[in-house]
């Protein structure tokens, strides 16, 4: 049997050397591996419900539109031209004009007096039958009651706005906003259906509108509040977004003209850009935090592990062992731990993170007067590095602590060795 045989062999026997290391190094590798896909998911979770429902991976406005974002006064001209030409810069990237308004739903009663009448957020998409708007928005999946707007004249309201108000499809009511002129616009349409997101800041009060239906109530012809663009595989690259925007801004003029159009990538247009440097080193950190606090417990479990083997070690040294192979047999026996370790651990984290990527965690009860723009359900997600993320700090622990513990036999004096055993 060679060395290797018999360090396992003397693991799988003295179960008091090598339980609690192993016990140990399971539970961080299955934190560490559990919290990286946790944290993937969610930034999958929050940067896909902001870019869809708010400001794309990529967002073209005005300057001053970009500046102090909500009036139609603002907005794009000539949306069509520039849209055909962002098309031609950028064909690998999905474009999709929209309009961001705000005012007040007025619902009346059976004799025309206003029988209620709330603040809304409207948001006007094309929701031509197959347009990307629908993909994006998810309507099918979000629709609860009614049907999608077919006419210009036609909306979607929350399905929570509709329960507080008590109008179901079919009724009529008025939107009251401002025009792009800065006049009051007071528009009638009837409500096609009703529409839950999962996002507790939008289902609170949001309405959905045909763009052209919009356009024409606002006089907003050939204009749009922005133009949003998607990658085509509907991941965000932040790199990649950041890298478009500074090439589009480059070729502008150097006019301080308020209407010209800029580009900002997701992390500038919704203020993410700190979170997003957070959440790409988060997994780093936790990895050397689980590597530095594993490290301590396994150096003391090493440390009473020295102490109970004293005697074993004392006679593996007298019996001609150099202090070296010793050595590297406590640290051979660290690896097999830390392998077996974070195997185990890596098994039993993916258990709840493979349940939260498939079902979800809904704490919806918990985001009721949150405004942040993020699904109810918590979701993890599990990618190949899922699978070796542990074996970083369950390997590096172990070494460390074993390392660090095991320089004790370095001191033992192998001239006092007899006087040891004879007492």
């Amino acid at each position: 049997m060679g060395m290797t045989g018999f360090i396992i062999k003397g693991l799988v026997r003295d179960r008091s050397r090598s339980l609690f290391p192993f016990l140990t190094v399971a539970i961080g590798v299955a934190l560490v591996v559990f919290l990286d896909a946790y944290l993937r998911g969610t930034q999958d979770s929050f940067f896909d419900t902001t870019a869809r429902m708010v400001t794309g991976h990529l967002m073209v406005t005005t300057r001053a539109q970009a500046q102090e974002a909500g009036s139609l006064e603002t907005a794009l001209f000539g949306v069509k031209g520039l849209k055909a030409e962002l098309k031609g810069k950028y064909p690998d990237i999905i474009w999709t004009e929209r309009i961001r308004f705000s005012g007040f739903i007025d619902v009346p009663d059976s004799l025309g007096v206003t029988r209620a009448q709330v603040p809304i957020t409207g948001l006007a998409v094309d929701l031509t039958p197959g347009s990307v708007e629908q993909q994006l928005l998810q309507l099918n999946k979000a629709l609860v009651r009614g049907r999608v707007p077919e006419k210009n004249r036609e909306i979607l309201l929350s399905e929570d706005l509709c329960q507080r108000l008590a109008i179901a499809p079919g009724a009529r009511v008025s939107l009251i906003s401002m025009t792009a002129e800065g006049g009051m616009a007071i528009t009638d349409f009837t409500l096609a259906g009703t529409v839950r997101f999962g996002v507790t800041a939008l289902d609170r009060s949001m309405v959905i509108g045909k763009l052209e239906g919009v356009q024409e109530a606002f006089g907003l012809e050939d204009r749009a509040s922005e133009i949003v663009g998607f990658f085509a595989n509907r991941v965000y690259d932040d790199r990649r977004a950041v890298q478009i925007a500074q090439e589009y801004n480059a070729g502008l003029s150097s006019s301080e003209d308020d209407f010209v159009p800029v580009m900002r990538p997701l992390r500038e247009a919704s203020d993410l850009g700190s979170l997003i440097d957070i959440v790409s080193g988060a997994t780093g950190l936790i990895v050397l935090i689980f590597i530095m606090a594993m490290a301590v417990v396994l150096w003391n479990a090493g440390l009473m592990g020295s102490l109970r083997r004293y005697g074993e070690i004392g006679i593996r040294l007298a019996l001609g062992e150099s202090k070296p192979a010793l050595y590297l047999s406590l640290l051979a026996e660290a690896f097999f731990i830390g392998l077996i370790g974070s195997v185990a651990g890596t098994l039993i984290g993916l258990v709840p993170a493979y349940y939260l990527q498939k079902v979800g965690l809904n704490i919806g009860g918990m985001m009721r007067n949150s405004t942040v723009v993020i699904s109810e359900v918590l979701r993890a997600r599990i990618t190949p590095a899922s699978f070796f993320v542990g074996f970083l700090p369950g390997l590096i622990a172990t070494f460390l602590g074993s390392a660090i513990s095991g320089l004790g036999i370095f001191r033992r004096s192998t001239a006092r060795l007899a006087k040891e055993f004879s007492e």
